[in-house]
This record gives C-alpha cells, structure tokens and sequence, in this order.
C-alpha cells in the first residue's frame, strides 16, 4: 500500500519554506507597526458556532465543512475561516467590553472543495481584525495596511474594488427585491442559483455561469437601497482612500 497525503491537503517543502517564512516575517512586521497583535485559537471548534456566525444556509456550512461528531459525542469543525473563532474568544475572555481591539491570524483552515488549481481542501490565511472602532477610518486602516503588504511582497498591478452590504434594513429591503427580479428569470438560472434563490439570493450575483451573469447583470443595485448611514460609511471610505490615493473601484455586484 503506498501512503500518500490526502487529496487537497499539500506539504511545504524544505525548498519552498523560505518562501512561507518571508511572507509570514513581513505581514508580522507590517502588523505590528499598525498595533495589531497576534491570537492563536483552535483549529477545532464546536460546529454551532460556525453555523451561527458563517449561517446554516451557507455554502461554508452546507456543503464545505469538515464537521463530525469526537468520541465523546460533541459536535466539532476544523476552523473553515478566522472571525467566528476570533469573536468566540473575545467574548470568552472579556476582550470587547468597553476596549478597542486590532488582533491578527494566521495559520490553515479547512473547507471541503473540490481540489483544483490553486485551491485545496488545507488552505492558509492571514486574518486581520479591528473591533469597537466605530466609524470607516478603520476600513480605510486595514486597506492602506494591505496595499503596503502586496507592494512589501512585490505584488503589482493590483485592482481594488469595494462594495457595502448596509445594515440589516438595507439587506432586508434590497433581498427581498432582489428575489422579486431573479423570481422572473428562475427558469434559466443555474442549478446552483436556483437553490439559492430564497436561502441565500445575493450570492447569486456571484455566480460564475455565463446565462447567470447576463442575468444579474440587470439586476437592481443595491447602493440604491442603503440607509443614510450605510451611505455615509461608504463615502466617508472613499475620501479615506482617496486622501491616500489609493485607487479604488465600486462593483455592486460584490458581495464577499
């Protein structure tokens, strides 16, 4: 029998690790000179809490997390993202009530896809969170920050585009005429958008169908639909990065 690593799941080689320790060493460094420090949490953690953060009718939780039930009954997920563990902490240890936090991770995560090139089943990230910092001044932070990280790593030619999801009125008022629109075409979406027309209808903007897109590309905008302050947020991010010129794109259509 040969034993082999699991389809998806990659070494780093001796030969590539230099490569793995000057990424790592330069989001640190880059990191730290912004106040960021770094938490370490579990690669495990109990399934409810990404159905609770990530939502149950997620492509995350319905069909790519490595979830199963330990010897002692309990049900547990390999970590398929950061921020769920992230704020699971915080609240565990007392780490938002009445403070400011700007904490990073980094390490592998685990979503079950279909390997293919560039994307694998045991993948790595670096995440960065800021919380109890009202206001898009830190929006503007953590995208000036990243623009030094891929200029420090040599990364050029770079297209920033950005989008706002508003509040929760502006998500009820825009889902629901976004589900009207799309109910009109339902026969010619793909079999992917059909299902996720009443569960999870905006990402359906993000299908990757041709018949799809030259659907939703008609599809109501939703900046039309943002409250007061969700329109401010937004503007106020695009004078941010604009006083930094930093050159930047709207693309309703984004959604994650």
């Amino acid at each position: 029998m040969k034993i082999q690593s699991i389809r998806g799941f990659n070494d780093v080689l001796p030969a590539d690790s230099a490569l793995w320790q000057h990424l790592f060493d330069t989001s640190r460094a880059l990191f730290e000179a912004y106040g960021y420090r770094e938490m370490r949490i579990p690669v495990v953690e109990a399934t409810a809490l990404f159905k609770r953060a990530v939502g149950e009718v997620t492509d995350v939780v319905e069909k790519e997390m490595y979830a199963f039930e330990d010897r002692g009954g309990e049900h547990i997920a390999l970590r398929p993202e950061f921020t769920a563990g992230v704020v699971r902490a915080g609240i565990e240890h007392g780490l938002f009530h009445n403070q400011q936090q700007r904490v990073w991770c980094a390490g592998p995560v685990f979503r079950y896809e279909r390997p293919q090139a560039g994307r694998y089943r045991q993948f790595h990230q670096l995440n960065v969170e800021a919380y109890g910092i009202p206001g898009p001044d830190v929006d503007v932070e953590l995208i000036a920050m990243t623009a030094r990280l891929w200029k420090a790593l040599g990364f050029r030619n770079l297209r920033l585009e950005l989008n706002s999801l508003g509040g929760p009125e502006t998500r009820t008022r825009y889902r629901s005429a976004l589900i009207e629109f799309l109910q009109r075409y339902e026969s010619s979406l793909d079999e992917d958008s059909k299902k996720r027309l009443l569960t999870n209808p905006l990402r359906v903007l993000d299908s990757k169908v041709p018949t799809t897109q030259s659907i939703v590309k008609d599809a109501p905008s939703i900046l039309d639909y943002l409250d007061t302050d969700s329109a401010a947020h937004l503007d106020g991010l695009r004078q941010g990065l604009s006083d930094l010129s930093i050159e930047h794109h709207v693309n309703p259509r984004l959604v994650r």
